[in-house]
């Protein structure tokens, strides 16, 4: 089966060289127009090894997860041809890319907006996500719920977006806050959101964020500033 719609999918990725191209591989050919891999001011083959794998490689020389997604959106809305969807994905391979046409059916048939890979609702394998992780998007969403009235089990970055409504977000975070930011924006916006329940399993290599306490402590900072700031 093939998508009845133009999916490009953003990849940021910093330093990842080991798992970057099992990602590009394992996405859905027949489903997406484009992939692209932003390499994230990586100082190993992560560039070398997403071009390999057959993806489009642009370059963010400022660190950033958001910084690296907004490189992605820049390049997607100068295309001749944009696309209808974006899906953003990691690329550590502790997503499963070949889940991506279940990612986007709610868009496709049933006219949503946003669609947030739920890892809390799907198969998440032993230890993938660390007890801070767990805890830390169970706040978030909570506090999403109480205070924007939206609900949501997780802040996963495997996420689908119509990509005009994407636009109208005017995303602004350029670190920790991006996937928060998007969904409230999107709550505050009114936009058609939902979850589709989606696999996890342990990353390649080391985590940047959760596997420090500097990391877990900033990106954790982060979420819950963005969440407030927006208020």
């Amino acid at each position: 089966m093939q998508s009845p719609s133009r999916i490009l999918v953003i990849i940021p990725a910093f330093n990842e060289e080991n798992s970057v191209g099992n990602v590009v591989r394992a996405i859905p050919t027949d489903w997406v127009s484009e992939v692209v891999v932003v390499n994230n001011n990586s100082n190993d083959r992560t560039a070398t090894e997403a071009a390999r794998a057959g993806a489009t490689v642009l370059h963010e020389p400022v660190q950033g997860y958001g910084r690296a997604c907004l490189r992605g959106i820049a390049y997607a809305q100068n295309l001749q041809q944009k696309p209808d969807i974006v899906v953003f994905l990691d690329a550590d391979f502790s997503d499963y890319p070949e889940e991506l046409p279940q990612l986007v059916k709610p868009i496709l048939e049933q006219r949503m907006d946003l669609v947030i890979g739920s890892r809390a609702r799907g198969n998440r394998q032993r230890g993938s996500m660390t007890p801070q992780q767990v805890f830390g998007n169970w706040l978030a969403t909570r506090l999403l719920k109480q205070l924007y009235g939206v609900r949501f089990t997780d802040l996963g970055p495997f996420r689908a977006i119509r990509f005009d409504r994407l636009i109208e977000l005017n995303m602004q975070d350029k670190t920790y806050g991006w996937t928060v930011e998007m969904q409230l924006k999107a709550a505050k916006m009114g936009l058609r959101c939902t979850e589709v329940p989606v696999s996890y399993r342990k990353r390649i290599g080391f985590s940047k964020i959760s596997g420090t306490v500097k990391g877990t402590v900033l990106a954790g900072y982060k979420i819950l500033t963005t969440i407030f700031r927006y208020w």
